[in-house]
């Protein structure tokens, strides 16, 4: 059982967060490296064998260390190339009472083959473990940092040589969200993916000065993949920047304003926050800004890194965000008898326990002196069709009415059903349009019969977390990722807002009506309670797995609560 005491928004800053590399080095590895990925490899192994090897992609990086993370992020630019075949495994778990399997995929043209990874390499759906070995030397030659780092390969890929496939055919981050059930990871043949983890709650810390990396491939992964014991050795220039918190806070609104956030979300709620706190530490509200989901929830292309200044992909260089262009609903509301054939395809809305659950004690608007139970929480579609709801507003009005639509095989649009409303929601940090009728949150007494409802019961949705990417019809590169463009603006007409086949979306309730009012709450044992499509508006393939509970025990004296959460299965996520 983990135990919780209350906390604050500083400690919950320091949750890890792990995410990997941009793609900030991928202009080398595409002009350098790529000029000859096999050099120096072993000969092609058996059909459908991809053919491996660890590059650096310059043989030096100057890394900046801030004043505010006390320390540097070691992104040192190393990949690994693949040729031949591609490098492609499924993991999954038949359920949260069952351990994580790993298979490699073998493809030999229209032949396919599995080896089942051995037993404990990995046990989570964020990569292989003790992928990298990196060892950092000062200029006297002394070991000053030993770290061994989680491959995914999904992480920030480009292409090695010219002829190879023009656009990722693999997911674009492997998933860090707890309740994950399906992964698909890959490098196609004649692409390379950063190695390099980071995370970014923990950062190196590393003086100003001269250092040279030494990175390898561990052993036991140089023997089940025949990968070749290439060692690349790289300079390191670490420097001191002054930019400080107000570096911070610009590269935050600028994350926002180039598709690393949610439009207004991020750049009113995030950046202002660092402009206050000139690089302090606070709740992490990510991408979603006042919505943020649970840090590491995202992929890595989207978190807000404090450092970053440029998201997306583009020429000479790619991270995986994306800057998708707004969805654009019908031109006009559907006419016609509403209803949808029996037969077609519908979406399946699960909802996920609750996880990253805090006491906190009032904050960003909510009452300073009352004790507040926070959580995050999460709807995925389980397909095998998308939702895909339009909203189309009445002129001079915030309020939308919306409506559910339907596809048949072939994607041409064959049914439509009303599906409640989508309002505007003007507060700093929201500002966009929320579909009312997705989900709703309660904590139940331990009995069951009494309630506290949160009042976040308005969503705007996206695809914030791939939940399983191996169930029919999974998209492995849904487009509402954007957050800045996923759910219009005051002045839109009509909105299109999408949950994708194999995605979830991810709400932390810290924010003012989200979070439950505790205070005058006896202490003993609760639930909290995820429903999705909670009032059946939405039509869905099965009605009966829209309930997820969380047990929670709550202690304390009022204004020092505590709560301890009790593993789900073989799940400890607090």
């Amino acid at each position: 059982m983990t135990s919780q005491e209350p906390r604050s928004r500083e400690h919950r800053s320091r949750l890890r967060r792990t995410a990997f590399a941009t793609g900030a080095a991928l202009t080398v590895v595409v002009a350098g490296a790529g000029a000859a990925p096999g050099a120096g490899a072993d000969p092609a192994g058996a059909p459908g064998e991809p053919r491996l090897k660890l590059i650096a992609a310059s043989n030096s990086v100057t890394l900046d260390r801030y004043e505010w993370n006390n320390g540097v992020y070691l992104d040192l630019g190393t990949y690994l190339t693949v040729d031949d075949a591609p490098f492609e495994f499924r993991v999954t778990r038949e359920s949260y009472k069952d351990p994580v399997v790993a298979q490699q995929i073998l493809r030999d043209g229209t032949n396919t083959k599995t080896r089942e990874l051995p037993e404990g390499m990995v046990t989570d759906f964020s990569g292989l473990s003790g992928f990298l070995d990196v060892s950092i030397e000062n200029a006297a030659g002394e070991v000053v940092v030993k770290t061994d780092g989680t491959y995914c390969p999904n992480n920030a890929a480009g292409r090695i040589r010219p002829d190879a496939p023009a656009t990722a055919h693999y997911p674009e981050s492997c998933s860090t969200n707890p309740w994950t059930l399906g992964s698909v990871w890959g490098v196609q043949q004649g692409w390379a993916s950063n190695t390099s983890t980071v995370d970014y709650d923990k950062p190196v810390d590393l003086p100003a000065g001269e250092y040279t990396a030494k990175v390898s491939v561990a052993e036991k992964y140089r023997e089940l993949f025949g990968i070749p014991d290439d060692r690349p050795t790289i300079k390191v220039t670490v420097r001191e920047n002054e930019d400080g918190g107000a570096g911070r806070a610009s590269s935050s609104r600028s994350s926002a304003q180039h598709g690393g956030g949610h439009g207004a979300d991020h750049g009113a709620a995030q950046g202002a926050s660092s402009a206050k706190s000139a690089g302090s530490a606070a709740h992490h509200y990510g991408p979603r800004g006042a919505d943020a989901p649970t840090p590491g929830a995202l992929s890595h292309a989207l978190e807000d890194r404090g450092t970053a200044t440029h998201l997306g992909d583009g020429r000479g260089h790619t991270d995986g965000s994306r800057i998708a262009p707004a969805l654009q609903p019908n031109a006009k509301r559907p006419t016609g008898r509403a209803g949808v054939p029996a037969d077609v395809p519908k979406p399946d809305l699960r909802s996920l326990p609750a996880w990253d659950i805090a006491i906190t004690d009032g904050e960003d608007g909510d009452v300073p002196g009352k004790d507040y139970l926070a959580f995050s929480a999460n709807v995925w579609n389980a397909g095998p069709a998308p939702l895909v709801v339009d909203g189309f507003r009445s002129p001079g009005k915030d309020l939308m009415d919306s409506y559910q639509y339907f596809y048949d095989a072939d994607g041409k649009q064959v049914g439509y059903t009303p599906s409640g409303t989508m309002e505007w929601d003007p507060r700093s940090g929201h500002e966009h349009w929320h579909f009312t009728d997705f989900a709703s949150y309660r904590l139940l007494s331990e009995d069951q019969t009494k309630e506290v409802r949160s009042g976040k019961e308005a969503f705007c949705l996206a695809n914030t977390d791939a939940i399983d990417y191996t169930v029919e019809n999974a998209n492995w590169h849904p487009y509402n990722t954007d957050l800045s463009t996923a759910c219009g603006q005051e002045n839109s007409i009509s909105v299109r807002e999408v949950l994708d086949v194999g995605s979830g979306d991810t709400y932390t309730q810290y924010r003012p009506g989200q979070s439950f009012d505790i205070t005058d709450l006896p202490n003993g044992t609760y639930y909290i309670q995820v429903i999705a499509n909670p009032e059946k508006r939405l039509q869905e393939t099965n009605l009966d797995n829209n309930v997820a509970l969380r047990k929670v025990v709550l202690g304390g004296e009022p204004g020092a609560r505590t709560v301890q959460v009790p593993p789900h299965d073989l799940i400890d996520a607090p």
